[in-house]
């Protein structure tokens, strides 16, 4: 089978125990590599230190091994890549792909939610608002600036196996937050280099992550990195 040559992973969270549904991810994601260990990695998903605890990681991977699933490499923690994950927002920034956010998540949902909203928050307040708050020590988030991006991306796709070819709507993707303020880093911004330096070939998720892939898709565009399928 084809697919055997590929390189598939998982990618719990560790910020509870695994469940039915990691369970059956990843043993979609081991079959599809051929049950190979060699075409299988591990990866923790941990830069929520918030909310992530050691215990839970070493519970999942104990989990994982109980199932018959194996990796030749040994887990590669996100929390490891950080310096990594910083460069690339560096690169963001000098660029000016995105912008400093310190709107409140109530502040957020406010503007949002108005009948005219158009996702955009980079001028959702005043210069010397967005002073007064960095002199409280309010630290920005990171959101992408799609009134900028938009004017230099060209129609975007990325194939599906279950619901074939996708096109990005970039429209519906907003001002995404491509770091938060407590971790430096972001979720979108983690994986799609991950993807790219471990030479994941397919990537098998939840339904509930389809919208995402479009941000994942469009970072990979920007950074010029390859594209799973």
């Amino acid at each position: 089978n084809i697919m055997n040559s590929f390189i598939f992973r998982f990618a719990p969270s560790p910020t509870g125990d695994l469940h039915l549904g990691h369970a059956y991810s990843a043993f979609c994601a081991w079959q599809a590599a051929g049950a190979s260990s060699a075409n299988f990695k591990l990866r923790i998903d941990d830069l929520d230190f918030t909310r992530c605890k050691d215990d839970y990681s070493e519970r999942q991977i104990e989990d994982l091994k109980w199932l018959g699933l194996s990796w030749d490499e040994a887990p590669l923690y996100q929390s490891q890549r950080l310096g990594r994950y910083q460069e690339a927002l560096a690169e963001l920034k000098d660029r000016a792909l995105i912008y400093p956010c310190l709107l409140t998540r109530s502040e957020v949902r406010q503007i949002l939610s108005a009948p005219q909203a158009d996702g955009s928050l980079r001028h959702a307040i005043t210069a010397s608002e967005t002073e007064k708050r960095l002199e409280k020590g309010t630290q920005p988030a990171w959101r992408l600036d799609m009134e900028r991006i938009k004017k230099i991306t060209p129609e975007l796709t990325w194939h599906d196996e279950n619901y074939g070819l996708q096109i990005v709507d970039l429209h519906k993707i907003g001002d995404a937050v491509i770091a938060r303020r407590d971790i430096g880093a972001s979720y979108h911004l983690s994986v799609v280099f991950y993807y790219a330096d471990s030479s994941i070939d397919i990537v098998v998720r939840g339904r509930d992550l389809l919208a995402d892939t479009a941000i994942h898709r469009l970072l990979q565009f920007l950074f010029d990195l390859p594209t799973p399928r």
